[in-house]
């Protein structure tokens, strides 16, 4: 094990070690190219090429330099490394909400995710996210353990005006809640009641609040004591599969909303 870390401790100690195999595993470069790329002097260019050449990881063809077979093994070992680094540290501050033992994914494919918090000036943030995907989105689809006042009133508004369909899988435990607020009753029996909107009840707990607009996926982040986190927005394929697959198993094993069964 000694052998690899030091490689590893090799590489990275320089950024320009890294990119310097990385442009390389991906095509040819003379030292001029690789000097515009990366910014790094010929000195030091010099150097990485024969640290590189020592390791059997760069071929030298006339002026142009190239990644060996092996060369291309380390960048994307390199590469796929300095991913999941990149992706840890965007879910660093929201891991220990993040509800991993039911997500059907591997974290990987949220790499490209953008993560909002709440902020002293903009606490609501990751909320107002979720407003302005199902504000601009036509078709919505949700399961959650919760529903808040304001993304009710958007889809309720949307739908009214004709301007999107929604279909939602709500918990016997937000349907309680929602009961429990005249307001927020009256809004939810009129969502339900129009042409463009279906709503379900799933008698067993949700774990997640999960919103898919047009696409896109949403997953709001909660604390045990339900205050929002953050806000995870993604349109990855995977995530895509994963959340219309876990919508459409919510739904079939839900029941549809009935508003005289509950009681108030």
């Amino acid at each position: 094990m000694e052998a690899p870390l030091e490689e590893i401790e090799f590489l990275a100690r320089s950024q320009n070690r890294v990119a310097v195999l990385r442009l390389l595993a991906a095509e040819s470069h003379t030292r001029r190219s690789l000097a515009a790329a990366t910014g790094a002097s010929q000195a030091t260019l010099g150097r990485i090429l024969e640290d590189f050449a020592d390791r059997s990881w760069v071929r030298r063809d006339g002026s142009e330099y190239a990644a060996t077979a092996t060369g291309k093994l380390v960048a994307d070992g390199i590469g796929d490394l300095v991913s999941v680094l990149e992706t840890e540290a965007k879910l660093r501050g929201v891991v220990a909400h993040l509800p991993t033992d039911e997500l059907g994914f591997d974290l990987r494919h949220l790499a490209d995710a953008t993560v909002t918090v709440p902020t002293r000036t903009h606490p609501s943030a990751p909320l107002q996210h979720v407003l302005e995907a199902m504000d601009d989105a036509a078709d919505v689809r949700a399961f959650s353990h919760t529903l808040n006042e304001q993304s009710l009133s958007t889809i309720r508004a949307r739908v009214a005006a004709g301007e999107q369909t929604v279909r939602a899988v709500l918990s016997e435990s937000a349907i309680e809640a929602l009961a429990a607020e005249d307001r927020l009753w009256t809004q939810l029996r009129a969502l339900a009641d129009s042409d463009g909107a279906e709503i379900r009840v799933r008698r067993d707990d949700i774990p997640l609040a999960v919103t898919i607009t047009d696409g896109t996926v949403t997953l709001l982040v909660r604390d045990d004591s339900g205050i929002l986190q953050a806000s995870l927005h993604t349109d990855e394929e995977t995530v895509q599969e994963w959340a219309a697959e876990t919508f459409e198993r919510y739904w079939e094993t839900a029941s549809p909303f009935d508003p005289d069964a509950v009681d108030r």
